[in-house]
């Protein structure tokens, strides 16, 4: 079993279906992390890097699609790496075909993985206990505050 953490998931995905079905593979998986949905990159950056004031979100992961309207995967991971706040967040691209890693294994684009994303519920299912277990326990990622903030 996934342990449990206080820090959310950020899915950054269009694609209802893909929504519901992490969802479901998230909750079959013991992973009780709250998942907030943004559906593009536009959404991610104003919940990631807000600019009214607003405290920004620090998720364990994002877990973003490659393909998406408005402002897509490759492009929003460019705009995070490039600020002190986001340039060290986990950041995992959901790619719709092989074809799409090709094209990413090209680019030089900081993400912490690529995964193609599972057809059959199944194997989604084992995608979302494998990324929870390594991100959420094996490799729990420290709170921007907690890398800014002199230890006391």
């Amino acid at each position: 079993m996934v342990s449990i953490r206080e820090r959310s998931i950020l899915l950054v995905d269009d694609d209802d279906n893909d929504v519901e079905m992490t969802r479901w593979a998230l909750h079959r998986s013991h992973i009780a992390n709250d998942l907030i949905v943004a559906r593009d990159g536009l959404e991610a950056l104003a919940l990631l890097l807000p600019e009214d004031g607003r405290e920004p979100l620090e998720p364990s992961i994002v877990l973003m699609d490659v393909n998406m309207p408005r402002l897509g995967g490759v492009e929003t991971l460019r705009r995070l790496r490039v600020k002190d706040r986001t340039r060290h967040l986990p950041v995992v691209l959901l790619t719709s075909s092989p074809h799409d890693r090709e094209a990413l294994d090209s680019c030089d684009v900081q993400a912490n993985g690529y995964v193609t994303k599972p057809l059959e519920a199944e194997n989604f299912l084992t995608l979302a206990a494998g990324l929870g277990l390594f991100w959420l326990d094996v490799h729990p990622t420290p709170s921007h505050h907690s890398l800014t903030s002199p230890e006391p």
